[in-house]
């Protein structure tokens, strides 16, 4: 028998092996589609149309950023119990992610090592060992293969565990990597952005609702409309009543229409502040959003009207505080990573998104709205009252990428001009550009 080195040899998680013109720009190569049209760009604008309109970059884009790069795919809620998995789809990759029986979240390729075959075919769901549909291949919560029918005794089973896909749990919330040499990255962002989220209590919440939206749209458009506000004032009349209207504008930016609620804005950033200072709760805006392999954006802020959670009025929607927080009115921490993920966590609950591709024209939204674990439905929360904000805003979003989607198709589309307020727009275009080279040079 061959040793379990060797007949394992190439099997573990790995990324492309793209031919030829993948490696474009080094001599002697095809020069790389994704990368002209990268050139294509001018600094400030949005992105020449094939960026967002054709397959093939769209294909060559899955290998270079989501094959490789940290993808936020969900939170601990989702796997509370052993045994609880739920599934994610990237590209042509599935990903399986549970909790075992020790406790630990993992995640896996949900493929079964006999013959290929998807393991598990819900989005959620909970086993007690992980049973392949096909041949009755079976596997621990650990992902050890436990037993194979009929297979020769002469085969080592250590071998064909399921394969690992790297996961990093950053206080709660869950991301991924497809890369066989996973950024370290990700472990400097979570010493930063930890002390953030921690106090919300993420282990300690459960799922009050989730909902899939597929928008009509290329997935940068996505990242690029949820970056600004500068559509707010206009486009989300709910969301709007506890977003300050100038969110993301600089003073003097500020048109004399909204200077009334950007002094409500400044009083109540000062009362927010000094409640966090009282507490020892960061607060400060952190931004670094470009240069680095997961760039990120984190800052507590204030609400508006009550000031304690996203309603019409900006009033409580769940009774039961989250974790270590002391009071409803500690307004919104807001948290971006890039390429695929804002988060906002409030006192009474939290709200994640994830941005998923589907096509070159569309892209799966996925919203989840975590409360507390004892938190009782019909009691201490009302599921369409604390999703309504975010449910009508999503949909309005997804009209507004609908919309840009067929611009760019239109032959008579030109990149336009970014005005100020779309400052984290071309920080994540900068951040997509700088990946791709890098990616590209390996």
């Amino acid at each position: 028998m061959r040793r379990c080195d060797d007949r394992c040899r190439g099997t573990d998680a790995g990324g492309d092996a793209a031919p030829g013109a993948a490696r474009g720009g080094r001599p002697g190569r095809v020069p790389d589609p994704l990368i002209a049209a990268l050139d294509g760009r001018v600094p400030g604008h949005s992105l020449p149309a094939p960026l967002y309109t054709d397959p093939g970059l769209f294909q060559r884009e899955l290998r270079l950023l989501w094959q490789r790069q940290w993808l936020f795919v969900g939170s601990v809620a989702e796997v509370r119990e052993p045994g609880d998995y739920f599934t994610v789809d990237l590209g042509a990759s599935s990903v399986l992610v549970l909790r075992d029986d020790d406790e630990q979240v993992r995640a896996f390729h949900n493929v079964c090592r006999h013959r290929g075959s998807r393991l598990v075919t819900d989005d959620h769901g909970s086993v007690g060992n992980i049973v392949c549909g096909y041949h009755q291949w079976t596997y621990g919560t650990d992902g050890r293969l436990l037993h194979a029918p009929q297979l020769s005794a002469e085969v080592d089973t250590s071998c064909l565990a399921l394969r690992a896909v790297a996961l990093h749990d950053l206080a709660g919330l869950l991301y991924v990597s497809l890369s066989p040499e996973p950024s370290s990255d990700l472990a400097e962002v979570d010493r930063v952005v930890a002390p953030y989220v921690a106090p919300h209590g993420l282990a300690r919440t459960k799922v009050a609702a989730q909902t899939d939206i597929v928008e009509q749209g290329n997935w940068k458009l996505v990242m690029e409309n949820n970056r600004e506000c500068y559509h707010c004032e206009g486009g989300h009349p709910e969301l709007t009543r506890t977003f300050f209207p100038t969110w993301g504008l600089d003073p003097d930016q500020i048109p004399p229409h909204l200077q009334h609620d950007h002094d409500r804005y400044l009083l109540a950033e000062a009362d927010l502040q000094r409640a966090c200072d009282v507490r020892s709760l960061p607060h400060a805006v952190v931004e670094d959003l470009e240069d680095r392999p997961v760039g990120f954006w984190v800052q507590r802020e204030p609400l508006d009207g009550a000031g304690e959670s996203f309603s019409r009025d900006g009033s409580r929607l769940v009774s039961r505080l989250l974790g270590e927080l002391p009071d409803h009115r500690m307004g919104r921490l807001s948290l971006h990573t890039q390429p695929n993920a804002w988060v906002h966590l409030l006192a009474d609950h939290v709200v994640t998104f994830s941005v998923l591709p589907v096509a070159v024209d569309r892209t799966l939204v996925r919203t989840t709205w975590l409360v507390h674990e004892d938190a009782v439905e019909g009691v201490d929360y009302d599921v369409p009252t604390l999703t309504e904000v975010w449910r009508r805003t999503n949909e309005q979003d997804a009209t507004f990428v609908a919309r840009t989607q067929a611009g760019v198709t239109d032959p008579a589309y030109l990149p336009g001009p970014y005005s100020r307020a779309e400052r984290h727009v071309e920080s994540f275009l900068r951040w997509y550009d700088a990946r791709v080279r890098e990616e590209a040079a390996r």
